[in-house]
């Protein structure tokens, strides 16, 4: 029977999925070293002795975003489980490397001169398992569009908002994301992440975690690498409809064919900021490639070969002429890091 999914609409996470899932039989060739690395010859041994393949040198960060924008990270690391990810934490503390933890990279720009130490990434972190009758332990690399379907034939919901949110669940978390169907705190019992000061394991409640808005209080210097969520009892065919209207609504109403991060600001309270830049006569706009979308202003895409410093110029723009019009200054929701 067709399950009212098979639409041709790809559900959100379904092509991080696919490029984590996918078996890549010639590998990008390795990056020239770049002359600002910040890791020594012996850095570079020991994190390749520890991780082998799953460590990449001088990598740019391009290739890791959605956004397709980014210059070379020191070190791209990605452990394939927790344990590997401790170890990792304690080898970069003993050798004074810094770390910089990211999700899916579906929300993260990169600045152009990259990222100095060791970029810890998250997407080998896959372990999916069903915990008793109604709940998920589900590892930070797991992507969105994956937790939704397993819910679905579980016939458990409390995750159909997950239908609109494209990541990782690990960035997922820290973020807070959703639509407004329900956020991840709505489902969130615990998060367990990897304190990267001394590998050691934190496990905290809903309530320790202080969800806002797209946000939360989970510290920076800790990485996410798991969560226990708390799902309900729901037939496949009452969420289906309303997952696949989500759906619709997202194809209908956001940009296509351009790479971008979804939403750039937060909505301001009682606001929506796509709403409060169209009315600035600000769609259209654009730095070199970088452009504020005409199709849904709150998104600003690189429509082929933006660099950080044209997009991070067009949210300047965008914030002065907001804040010049309506007095309100948006906030990012999309996470910079790395230097110019």
């Amino acid at each position: 029977m067709n399950s009212g999914l098979d639409d041709g609409l790809v559900l959100v996470g379904d092509e991080l999925e696919a490029a984590a899932e996918a078996r890549d039989p010639a590998p990008a060739a390795p990056a020239a070293r770049n002359p600002r690395s910040a890791l020594t010859d012996d850095d570079r041994a020991a994190l390749a002795a520890l991780l082998g393949d799953a460590v990449r040198f001088d990598e740019p960060m391009r290739r890791h975003t959605t956004l397709k924008i980014g210059g070379p990270a020191d070190a791209l690391a990605e452990p394939a489980s927790v344990e590997a990810t401790r170890a990792l934490a304690a080898l970069c503390v003993a050798r004074g490397l810094a770390m910089t933890p990211i999700g899916a990279g579906s929300n993260l720009l990169v600045r152009d001169g990259g990222v100095r130490g060791v970029v810890i990434g998250t997407r080998a972190l896959r372990g999916l398992a069903r915990l008793g009758a109604t709940g998920l332990r589900v590892e930070a690399g797991v992507s969105t569009g994956k937790v939704l379907k397993t819910a679905l034939a579980a016939d458990l919901g409390g995750v159909e908002f997950l239908g609109g949110v494209p990541g990782s669940i690990g960035g997922g978390l820290i973020m807070n994301a959703g639509t407004y169907l329900g956020e991840l705190k709505d489902v969130t019992r615990t998060v367990t992440t990897v304190r990267l000061a001394d590998g050691e394991l934190v496990v905290r409640d809903n309530a320790a975690c202080r969800f806002v808005y797209r946000g939360s209080a989970l510290p920076p210097d800790e990485l996410v690498v798991a969560a226990d969520l708390e799902l309900t009892p729901r037939p496949r065919a009452e969420m289906e409809p309303v997952i696949k209207a989500l759906r619709q609504r997202r194809h209908d109403r956001e940009p296509k064919k351009v790479s971008n991060s979804g939403s750039t600001f937060k909505n301001p309270p009682g606001e929506f900021a796509g709403r409060l830049i169209e009315a600035c006569e600000l769609k259209g706009t654009r730095v070199g490639d970088a452009v504020v979308s005409p199709a849904h202003a709150n998104w600003l895409v690189n429509e082929g070969a933006a660099r950080a410093a044209d997009l991070l110029a067009l949210i300047a723009q965008v914030r002065a002429r907001v804040a010049e019009v309506h007095g309100v200054t948006l906030e990012l929701e999309v996470k910079v890091i790395g230097e110019d």
